[in-house]
């Protein structure tokens, strides 16, 4: 019985050992933060991602479909501000997140570029437009 014991605790250590292991090497994060005042940067599955400057550069309330692929899929709530308008006059609606580019980012695997649309007014994900989430440069350049 003692054996036994003795065999069951060196088993689930050494799988907390193993699964602990593959996590720290393998799990990519949303790569920054590159500013102050920023939120979600630097994190595994972020539920909010904050610019730190304006409300436009806000995503609350996400929800992963994917993660840790080449492109991290979610879905949650951001600030539209339509053609014509400004900041003030945006409201909030559902909005969807894409997070890719996985590279490495100040040696921790990340995703290096992040975008987030609104398909309800006709948008859709632009690989050539975001924001490089190490640096904090925006694309395209203007």
């Amino acid at each position: 019985m003692r054996r036994l014991v003795s065999l069951t605790v060196a088993v689930s250590l050494w799988s907390l050992i193993l699964v602990s292991a593959v996590d720290a090497s393998g799990t990519p994060i949303l790569a920054g933060p590159w500013g102050s005042n920023q939120e979600g940067y630097g994190h595994y599955k972020p539920r909010k991602i904050y610019n730190g400057g304006d409300p436009t550069g806000i995503v609350e309330h996400i929800h992963w479909i994917t993660w840790g692929h080449a492109r991290a899929i979610g879905s949650g709530i951001a600030e539209w501000v339509g053609p014509h308008q400004d900041v003030a006059e945006g409201t909030l609606q559902s909005t969807r997140i894409v997070l890719f580019q996985l590279r490495s980012c100040n040696g921790r695997r990340a995703y290096d570029a992040i975008e987030w649309y609104f398909p309800q007014h006709g948008e859709h994900f632009n690989p050539r437009q975001y924001i490089n989430a190490c640096t904090g440069e925006y694309f395209p350049r203007h």
